[in-house]
């Protein structure tokens, strides 16, 4: 049994970076980041026109898609004020793989939020919270680790590092455009940058609470126990 109690706390470190860096994730899937992202100081203006609203509303529309909640068919026959397509046959394809890779994301999420909330309920009730913070300290720890790694990849060379992460999600060169293509003027290379280092910091506060709160949880407890000594 002992073993089994341990083996299951291992699994929730282990998914506790995955559940930080995904709810990260998550967040970032939102107007709130768009709209924020698009009044940041320096940030590129298209260079064929569009205004900075039609991206932002072009921009809610893209992730609405990618959410599962605008299906194919909308997207496909959008057209922009000159009469042209919102995306060409190139673009459609690869907004179809990243669906399907936010989809798969999504339900890892749900999958990682329902054993830690799981494993937060088995623990209360048995009363092994500590067990329960030393495991999701444990896994913001790693989380700092793998992300103030990645941070460090993004300032040195981030085109690299955006390269990589296409290599290994998509299939050959399919996420290669031309700068007149909508997917390259709604969502430019600054976008990308700003989206990792969002996703990296949101990520570190998370990390962080995880942390502070565990070790307030083992204060508290150290307090309970000195005032319950004879």
């Amino acid at each position: 049994m002992t073993r089994l109690k341990n083996t299951f706390w291992l699994l929730v470190s282990a998914i506790t970076p995955l559940l930080v860096v995904l709810s990260s994730i998550r967040l970032a899937l939102t107007s709130l980041y768009i709209t924020l992202e698009y009044q940041l100081p320096g940030f590129p203006l298209d260079s064929y026109g569009s205004t900075q609203a039609e991206r932002k509303s072009w921009d809610g529309f893209s992730i609405a898609y990618l959410l599962s909640r605008i299906p194919y068919q909308p997207l496909a026959q959008t057209v922009i004020a000159d009469g042209t397509p919102l995306f060409n046959e190139r673009e459609l394809i690869h907004m179809l793989d990243v669906r399907n890779l936010t989809a798969a994301a999504l339900i890892l999420w749900y999958v990682t939020l329902l054993i830690v909330i799981t494993g937060c309920l088995i623990a209360w009730r048995k009363n092994e919270l500590k067990a329960f913070f030393n495991a999701v300290q444990r896994g913001a720890v790693a989380t700092l680790m793998a992300i103030f790694t990645i941070l460090l990849a993004v300032w040195l060379n981030f085109n690299w590092l955006f390269t990589k992460f296409h290599e290994v999600f998509f299939e050959g060169d399919s996420w290669l455009f031309y700068p007149s293509d909508h997917l390259i003027r709604l969502f430019p290379l600054r976008f990308w940058q700003d989206l990792f280092l969002f996703i990296g910091a949101v990520s570190v506060i998370i990390s962080l609470v995880i942390i502070l709160s565990a070790r307030a949880y083992r204060r508290k407890g150290m307090r309970s126990s000195l005032i319950s000594r004879p």
